[in-house]
């Protein structure tokens, strides 16, 4: 069971890094941004990052990876480097992030608020397992629990960044930006993961199978799998 648990959480994680994932397009051009306006200018570095993205643009075609992700990369830089120009701040490039970020914390909270949390559309759309399944009593706290840990990052991640973009700090913005993106993910990753299949364990209630069977009480509960 342990080494099954274990192989599917790396399966999990090949899966946020595989080729339709976002990991180049969230970590280089920012850090071509930063490093750019602190040696040449500000020019250079909007520019520097833009041609960054397209680059990465033209791998992802090359690699006949989907053209809605390369188009999307280039378009996300485009929007942060138009709002620095607009605001004549190198910070503005950030600011697309925050609202983002703050989107996200939104739809988080309010998924609690209706009693349908996030973890479990995630798991939905990833899976296809049963919609009813998350919402059985013994099976939905599981995944409320685990969202609520993520509100909790993602508001802790925007009071940072906002406390950084208001001190105008754009090097220590762009350093917890990289450090609460992807290897933070990972790491909430992978206690959604072990947390959760524990919970579901000690909720006792059906497991997905069991779910679709219509087996009666006592379950033997969802196992594998979150």
């Amino acid at each position: 069971m342990k080494q099954s648990k274990g192989r599917e959480l790396l399966d999990e994680l090949r899966t946020v890094f595989n080729g339709r994932n976002s990991f180049l397009d969230a970590i280089l051009p920012p850090i071509i941004f930063i490093l750019i306006n602190g040696l040449v200018s500000f020019q250079a570095a909007m520019w520097s990052a833009l041609i960054v993205a397209v680059i990465i643009a033209i791998f992802r075609i090359s690699r006949k990876q989907s053209l809605v992700y390369a188009l999307a990369g280039v378009a996300s830089v485009a929007v942060a480097i138009g709002i620095a120009w607009f605001l004549g701040k190198s910070e503005g490039f950030f600011l697309p992030g925050l609202v983002s970020g703050s989107m996200t914390l939104l739809l988080t909270i309010a998924s609690l608020v209706i009693r349908r949390p996030m973890v479990a559309w995630t798991s939905y759309i990833a899976r296809r397992w049963p919609l009813d399944w998350y919402w059985h009593p013994q099976v939905r706290p599981a995944y409320s629990e685990v969202t609520f840990a993520w509100a909790l990052f993602f508001a802790a991640r925007l009071l940072l960044q906002f406390s950084l973009f208001e001190n105008q700090d754009v090097n220590s913005l762009a350093l917890t930006n990289f450090i609460t993106g992807w290897p933070a993910t990972i790491l909430l990753l992978v206690f959604s993961y072990l947390y959760g299949t524990w919970r579901l364990t000690h909720l006792h209630g059906p497991s997905v199978d069991e779910f679709r069977n219509d087996t009666p009480a006592p379950w033997q509960s969802q196992r594998r799998g979150f």
